[in-house]
């Protein structure tokens, strides 16, 4: 397939590309520069939580702001009230 570059060097994809990829506006492309020339991919999301022994851990990265402190403390309330019955 061939592609034109504009003045502002944008490459658009042909409309079927994008929808066979899933892209829309937004979506995130990885380019790497190879021997051969340019490789454009998808950025596939990756799992924020991953098993490691029993236990689930948060691998990703928290959203702009979140508060660790506050969200342990608001889970510690939530058991204490559990197990007093309130």
């Amino acid at each position: 397939m061939t592609l034109k570059i504009d003045k502002a060097g944008r490459v658009i994809l042909p409309k079927t590309l994008r929808d066979r990829l899933g892209l829309h506006a937004g979506s995130d492309l990885d380019l790497r520069e190879t021997t051969d020339g340019l490789v454009l991919k998808p950025v596939v999301g990756k799992p924020s939580l991953i098993r490691k022994g029993r236990f689930l851990v948060h691998a990703g990265e928290p959203p702009h702001g979140y508060d660790f402190t506050t969200a342990i403390d608001a889970d510690r309330d939530a058991r204490a009230r559990k197990v007093w019955g309130l």
